[in-house]
Order: C-alpha cells, then structure tokens, then sequence
C-alpha cells in the first residue's frame, strides 16, 4: 500500500485553512482506503493534529465525506457550466459537447482526490450520507438535461434520444476516465475529442459517418 505524505501541520485555530486542510486530506485518504477504513484519527493524524482538534471544524466523519463528496462534483459542475455559458447561443452539437466534455474532463482529473473519493466511495457510504450529498448531484444531472435539451430542441439531437439515460452514459463514460486516463500517453484534449468523435459519428463506418470524417 502506498504511503501517503503528511500534511503540512497549521495551527488548529487557523479556521478556513484548517478546514481545507482536513478535507484535502480526507479526500486522499477515502481515495486509497475507502470509507470504513478512513478514521477521524487518521485524517487528524495525517493533518498534524490532535483527533479532538477536528471537531472544530466538522461535528463528525459523515460532515467530512459529505463535503468531500459535494466538493468532488461541484467543482466540475462549475468548471462545465463556466465553459458552456461562455459559448454563443447558436453553437453547434459538436463545439457543445467538446466543451462540456473539456471542461467536465479537465476539472474531474485535476481536482483528482476529491473526484477519485467521490467515485470510489459513493456506494460506500451510509445511506443518509448519500442523500444528502444527491442534491448536488440532482442539480448538475438537470444542468446536463437542458443543455442536451436545448440542443434537441434546436434539431441537433435527434427526437427519439431519451436524455436522462444518455446523460448518465456520458456521465458513466466521463467519470472512470480517474481510474485509467495516462496524460502521458494521451492528453485532456485528445481524450476529449475521442469522446466528442464518439458521441457525435458513433462508431458504425459507412453512410454518412464515413462522409462526415472526410
């Protein structure tokens, strides 16, 4: 098993910074040992601190790995709807999806701990932790939703595509990337233009799949 670095230890009464640092920490902690084997003194320990100190900053385990889990999704929420809403009104299927797939992808693999615990851990989780954390979920699930279904409404996507299902696919095909993406054999772009290629020609060759490549 590898051997996580320490923390740089600050002081417990450091408020804000404090705060962050317990959850960074406990993202990569639930990120390598899972849920049940993440302990309140381990992630105290791994910060410097006294286990007790932590209760100045989070009433429990469960705060902690609800935050780690709302931090994990928020962040590509934002990334994603900063990225679109800069696009123009008319843009097309391909520069859409391509956009949202760059910026979903390039948040999930940079903010790695958080995105890596959330994926990990979610079905680890007791089921009140769960529920909790859905809101965030639920609200970048619906931002998907309309943003395909603006495109549907506009001709772009075909009538019969049920959106609710082809969101969690992409989500599906999106999210593992933590688990086996290499940068060093290929880049964020490059993975973001295979799924857009994907997703927009499928895979059948001939026709007008064919055509559209040349």
């Amino acid at each position: 098993m590898p051997v996580l670095p320490r923390s740089k230890p600050v002081s417990e009464g450091s408020g804000a910074e404090s705060r962050q640092l317990i959850l960074e920490t406990a993202a990569r902690l639930f990120r390598r040992d899972g849920y049940a084997s993440t302990t309140l003194r381990a992630i105290a320990s791994h910060c410097g601190m006294q286990a007790g100190s932590l209760y100045y900053h989070f009433s429990s385990k469960d705060e902690i790995v609800t935050a780690v889990l709302d931090i994990g999704v928020q962040r590509v929420f934002d990334a994603v709807k900063s990225a679109t809403d800069a696009l123009p009104p008319d843009a097309d299927l391909r520069s859409t999806l391509h956009t949202a797939f760059a910026a979903h992808l390039g948040a999930l693999l940079t903010a790695h701990d958080f995105t890596s615990a959330n994926i990990r851990i979610f079905g680890q989780v007791p089921a009140h932790v769960r529920e909790a954390h859905m809101a965030v979920r639920r609200r970048y699930e619906r931002f998907w939703r309309t943003l395909l279904g603006d495109l549907q409404a506009r001709g772009q996507i075909r009538p019969g595509v049920e959106l609710v299902r082809f969101t969690f696919f992409l989500f599906g095909a999106m999210n593992w990337t933590t688990e086996w993406h290499d940068e060093s054999k290929s880049s964020l772009g490059t993975l973001a233009a295979d799924l857009t290629d994907l997703v927009t020609r499928g895979l059948q060759a001939g026709g007008q799949h064919e055509a559209a490549a040349r």
